[in-house]
């Protein structure tokens, strides 16, 4: 469970970085779910974008990704979506290992 502290943090991250994915008309199938895992292992803290003529409710399809991948949800503001997830790899942890510190 992430503190207001560290969610903080994490959306100050994400402001930085561009969409890495959108949902579109397709909504959140089992494609996007596998490209979200990898991402989050990737990379730690992803921030997705929900299109204008996606049916997702953005905030039901963070909370679906985050259920299915094991991340938690940073934030949810308007159609964006911040997800964070500790990587399975140590070289990967650079996020994390700052989150700790918070």
């Amino acid at each position: 469970m992430l503190t207001s502290k560290q969610r903080a943090f994490l959306r100050s991250e994400a402001s930085k970085a561009d969409a890495l994915f959108q949902i579109g008309k397709g909504g959140v199938g089992d494609t996007v779910m596998q490209s979200v895992d990898q991402a989050l292992d990737a990379r730690e803290l992803i921030k997705l974008s929900v299109l204008d003529n996606s049916d997702e409710d953005p905030r039901e399809a963070a909370e679906n990704m985050a259920r299915e991948t094991g991340a938690e949800v940073v934030s949810v503001i308007g159609r964006k979506i911040i997800l964070f997830r500790e990587s399975s790899r140590k070289e990967k942890r650079k996020i994390s290992e700052r989150l700790k510190d918070i």
